[in-house]
């Protein structure tokens, strides 16, 4: 269904970075960062979608903004460079993962009947939206880190009747409106035979509509070693004969601390989410050097998943500079998702950049992987 191995970059915060005064080097030299990226062999780019990140007065959540405007000028970028695209659908006005799927500000009062509306009706729009403006996307992301469901309490897990309904529901418009587009559903901690193996068959049995690839998130600070990913694709692979691609993965390069650059009091900022006590831990050490030998070692064993079914991966925001006023959250976003917070970029240190926006080693690994 994919053509060749992805080698792709979740830069779904470019923009906000850019804005803000982060900018990318290339041995010494200023370049945009898709033409740095594209250098070194990278094809696909993964962007989020929110509906609305902004609260009722139009203050913006932070963390990229990702609404349909945003993502529409950040595809078109892309699609210039002559790079493919996977659009992430999150189905909420903010961020969704195994902890939190929070419905959409418009949705909040739907219940199970009017969210599989939605979702249909959302999916269809925003893809004819994108095909008017020839920022059509290559690959579709129908929900983000489906662990636990989408659209609560509806959609919570176990209620996986429910689950099967809005994912099918998107998969639909998708179909309608991209024929021969493929269709990821993306679940978390990918090492997690169970996980994985519990899902899909109460997805598959409750009728789910049809899908083209797997999608697994694999971080090592929070995931067992990389031999767990490879056993749980290759089971994956035989069990369902789906292609896998690793659809979020990050290393630490360094333990330094970046909160000078932050420009934000303690207790304004959370801190890097690679603590050191978790670096420790770390099958490769959270060096420039271990982060070069991660690569080393991810990419043969993705690409080595049996029957040609690992197809590749997106590296999560290698590019989400420390730049004052970029953040994984706002205080209105935090209010919106009900989180203690605090707010600040907890991201920098697992990217491929330097905080100074200097590419790092791990690119050249993927350039010679690609070569």
């Amino acid at each position: 269904m994919t053509e060749g191995f992805i080698h792709g970059m979740d830069i779904s915060s470019m923009d906000e970075v850019v804005r803000l005064g982060g900018r990318f080097y290339d041995k010494g030299e200023e370049k945009e960062l898709t033409d740095i990226l594209k250098s070194y062999g990278v094809n696909y780019i993964r962007l989020r979608l929110w509906l609305d990140p902004y609260t009722e007065e139009g203050k913006p959540y932070g963390a990229g903004g990702n609404d349909l405007e945003v993502t529409l000028r950040m595809m078109g970028k892309v699609k210039k460079e002559g790079l493919k695209c996977l659009l992430d659908f999150h189905y909420s006005d903010f961020w969704t993962d195994p902890g939190k799927q929070i419905k959409p500000k418009a949705w909040k009062d739907y219940g199970a009947e009017e969210l599989e509306k939605a979702v249909y009706e959302y999916t269809r729009d925003t893809l004819m939206e994108m095909k008017r403006r020839n920022c059509f996307p290559d690959m579709v992301q129908v929900g983000n880190e489906l662990t636990n469901g989408l659209l609560w309490p509806e959609g919570k897990k176990p209620e996986y009747g429910n689950i099967a309904r809005f994912v099918s529901a998107g998969i639909r418009a998708v179909r309608e409106v991209g024929k021969g587009i493929p269709v990821m559903l993306h679940l978390d901690n990918g090492t997690d035979r169970e996980l994985y193996q519990t899902w899909f068959d109460n997805y598959i049995s409750r009728g789910g509509e049809d899908f083209d690839i797997i999608g697994l998130s694999y971080y090592p600070v929070w995931n067992n070693g990389i031999r767990g990913l490879a056993e749980n694709m290759n089971l994956l692979a035989e069990r369902y004969g789906k292609e896998m691609i690793v659809a979020e993965v990050a290393q630490p390069f360094t333990m330094e601390d970046y909160a000078r650059r932050e420009g934000l009091a303690p207790d304004e900022r959370k801190g890097y989410a690679a603590k050191p006590e978790l670096g420790a831990k770390l099958e490769y050490p959270p060096t420039i050097d271990g982060q070069c030998r991660f690569m080393e070692r991810f990419l043969a064993e993705v690409s080595g998943v049996r029957d040609g079914l690992g197809r590749g991966y997106f590296y999560w925001e290698p590019a989400w500079l420390p730049v004052r006023g970029s953040g994984w959250a706002t205080p209105d976003s935090l209010a919106y998702m009900g989180d203690p917070g605090p707010c600040g970029n907890e991201w920098a240190n697992q990217a491929l950049f330097d905080y100074d926006g200097n590419a790092l080693p791990a690119l050249e690994v993927i350039k010679k992987f690609g070569e």
